[in-house]
């Protein structure tokens, strides 16, 4: 325990008991600022956090036996968890639904405006237009472009341009607000937030990262962001934003506010409580987004599709080469956008990043306004792309001939020939396809909120709709080949090129984050087409196939490294035949150890040894000639320990002796200075291996227990310290790697 009750007048204060009577005075008895946090950029300790939560459960259970208003406390420090979820489910799902409005809204701004009601977008605008035609359903005299409101003509080539120049000035507007805000008021709000989100659940803590102004920040910038018509998404942002409120009512309860161990239930270990936690907060949000209806359509998936013709064995074939693709094509962009970001760091592209984001997005938009594909938002793009031709689609992807003479259902359509619209659609996809497979290589990683999973999605829809209208239009003219003559009879419906898209989202985007079964479930909630389990997953894992052919690392591991967080991956495999005594400090040409005696180590030697190291702990021994290893003790703790004894006990000066022993001698007592004992903030029981153990073994409980350190010894005799910083730079010697360029700076 690290901290205990104050001394009573009338029984003995846990101190007595624990370490014996005596009137030495053990000032963590009485708790006070600070005590076992942690600084920023360190890592915390697992095992310690672990420990002073039993403890705490332990004391909550004992008092809970005295009375009954110690029991309700202990029963509402057990609702706290579920109290938190609540929370979070429901700002979570607010937030979510919120910027899906405001990102639509924002969005269509940059083409016209609602005249009934400027808040509302396009499509909300025409919903309400009782002059809508079956032909022109996306034009109503209450929504104008532009140049129609401000010349009062739509057409010509001077309402093309004005709307042109009016579609980049707002574009312009909305990215230079975005990065402003976040260089200003909140730095950390940049970025997708998940290859920090990984580190910070592995135990290192970057402070602020979750804070009240990166919530709001984020949450602003991401709209702004995303409607200046950028190629990126919102879905990784979004994590962030999930975490930020997680830790804002976290701070609420004295349970998770103190203990950094308790926050990060998900990350080294995950206990069958905090996964039914995890599915209540879900179930929260998700209610709350159905009531807020983001997406109009009463449906809680982005992308809701509906088929109504089933797979083929035969389609196996595209479908696995749509994989190829995905793994290729996660390997071009994380190679690319890993050497832009690299160049973005070494030199003075770094400086400016208001300038590169400007820069981009007025690329982006003169690019993307000539091609009604790259123009809409890539959310509405990706939803074209899954959609199925029914009778009353008008898109130009749908712009089939009709046989005049059909009678059919409006369900059941059978493969027609493409018309004048579909070989339009395909040109303008194969350049919007290229244009988003360059383009998203330079956006992301800039200074605003950025997400990946929409882009990328988007690069593998692009590519699977362009295949599948080819594999649709071969089986109609072809359909005696003998590939489609067991399946495709004329006049059925066998291809749907909406089904390819989809497969190819899923494709692309397991080939950039190396995710397989939870894409498959990503994919899931996005679209909602629970029978297309197979065609997914052969794609998802043909793409991961082929990516890790190039690199085991996805897009979020290799910006890890890129950053040189101290983040074990729990795939990454070591199987070099090293020893702890290769890796433990200290080696044979740098200096002995900085360590501590129980009992023989002044006030002064132990500040001027704060003072001359950077060592965020020391080992306690019994004595330098024995070395015998007694425990552990932080750096914080220790600075804070004196500096708290210096205020408040009387006597305590530079020569006198610090005590990490259980009983003090009475003659130490006696004499003057007055000794100090420290007892308390020792870690009596470090996680030690022998110098003999191998590395690979180090390296599993460095990952599984989440260490920030173990120390080495032979025999009870201490050798050597192995931190999480020495165990990276190993493995990244071992993969040929230069150690420090990973380290975090």
């Amino acid at each position: 325990v690290l901290t205990g009750d104050r001394a009573s007048s009338t029984g003995a204060t846990p101190s007595e008991e624990i370490n014996g009577p005596g009137n030495l005075m053990d000032f963590l008895d009485e708790p006070f600022p600070d005590v076992s946090t942690y600084e920023d950029f360190h890592t915390i300790d697992w095992l310690r956090e672990k420990s002073r939560d039993t403890d705490r459960h332990r004391k909550i259970t004992t008092k809970s036996r005295e009375s009954y208003w110690e029991l309700i406390k202990g029963l509402l420090d057990a609702w706290s968890g579920w109290v938190v979820m609540l929370l979070i489910g429901m700002l979570t799902g607010t937030l979510a639904g919120v910027i899906d409005l405001a990102v639509d809204w924002m969005t269509d701004l940059k083409e016209g405006v609602c005249l009934s009601a400027f808040y509302y977008s396009h499509e909300q605008c025409c919903w309400t237009s009782n002059e809508t035609t079956f032909d022109d359903r996306d034009k109503c005299p209450q929504w104008q472009k532009w140049a129609e409101l401000m010349t009062g003509n739509s057409e010509g080539a001077g309402a093309y341009v004005l709307n042109y120049f009016l579609y980049i000035s707002w574009a312009l507007l909305f990215s230079f607000l975005a990065v402003s805000l976040v260089r200003v008021f909140a730095p950390y709000a940049c970025g997708s937030g998940i290859p920090e989100i990984k580190t910070i659940l592995s135990g290192f803590i970057i402070r602020g990262y979750l804070g009240k102004w990166t919530l709001l920040i984020k949450t602003v910038t991401l709209v702004l962001a995303v409607s200046s018509g950028l190629s990126l998404g919102k879905e990784g942002p979004l994590v962030h934003v999930a975490c930020c409120c997680g830790n804002l009512f976290c701070s609420l309860f004295s349970k998770y506010s103190k203990n950094e161990g308790k926050r990060r239930e998900v990350s080294y270990y995950f206990p069958l409580k905090t996964l039914w936690r995890s599915f209540f907060a879900a179930l929260v949000a998700a209610f709350t987004l159905r009531a807020i209806n983001p997406f109009g359509n009463s449906r809680l998936v982005l992308f809701y599709v509906e088929y109504h013709t089933p797979w083929y064995m035969a389609e196996l074939v595209p479908f696995i080469l749509l994989g190829v693709f995905g793994g290729l094509w996660g390997t071009l962009f994380i190679r690319g956008n890993i050497a832009w970001c690299r160049r973005r760091k070494t030199t003075l592209l770094g400086k400016y990043p208001v300038l590169e984001v400007i820069v981009i997005t007025g690329i982006t938009a003169v690019l993307a306004f000539p091609n009604p594909y790259t123009r809409r938002s890539t959310s509405e793009l990706i939803s074209e792309l899954f959609n199925d031709c029914g009778a009353l689609e008008s898109s130009q992807l749908c712009d089939y001939v009709n046989n005049p003479n059909m009678s059919r259902r409006v369900d059941d359509i059978p493969d027609r020939p493409a018309g004048p619209g579909v070989y339009t659609a395909l040109w303008q996809l194969a350049l919007a396809l290229v244009f988003k497979i360059v383009i998203t290589i330079f956006t992301f990683g800039m200074k605003i909120p950025s997400g990946l999973f929409i882009p990328s999605m988007a690069v593998g829809a692009i590519a699977g709709r362009i295949v599948g209208i080819a594999v649709e239009q071969m089986a109609y003219h072809h359909h005696d080949w003998i590939i489609f003559k067991n399946w495709c009879r004329p006049g059925a419906d066998c291809v749907t090129p909406g089904l390819y898209a989809m497969v190819g989202a899923a494709a692309c985007l397991g080939g950039v984050t190396r995710m397989t079964v939870s894409l498959v479930v990503i994919m899931f909630e996005l679209t909602g087409g629970l029978e297309y389990i197979v065609p997914l997953m052969a794609a998802a894992v043909t793409s991961k196939w082929v990516a890790d052919a190039f690199g085991k690392e996805g897009i979020y591991e290799s910006h890890i490294q890129l950053n040189g967080y101290p983040y074990l991956d729990v795939r990454d495999e070591f199987t070099h035949r090293t020893l702890a005594t290769d890796v433990m400090r200290p080696r044979r040409s740098e200096p002995p150890l900085a360590v501590l005696t129980q009992d023989s180590t002044t006030v002064e030697d132990v500040e001027a040894l704060i003072k001359d190291t950077d060592y965020n702990g020391f080992p306690v021994v019994v004595s330098r000639e024995s070395e015998r290893l007694i425990g552990f003790v932080q750096r914080r703790d220790l600075t804070l320990a004196i500096k708290t004894a210096r205020q408040k006990q009387d006597g305590v000066v530079s020569s006198s002796v610090v005590y990490f022993t259980e009983d003090t001698p009475q003659a130490a007592e006696a004499c003057d200075p007055q000794p100090l004992k420290l007892r308390r903030i020792l870690n009596l029981s470090p996680f030690t291996v022998t110098d003999h153990t191998p590395m690979e073994t180090v390296v599993d409980i460095f990952r599984k227990l989440g260490l920030r350190q173990c120390l080495v010894t032979r025999s009870g005799r201490l050798l050597g310290i192995i931190t999480k910083k020495d165990v990276l730079r190993h493995m990244a010697q071992m993969m040929n790697q230069d150690p420090e360029s990973i380290m975090f700076n």
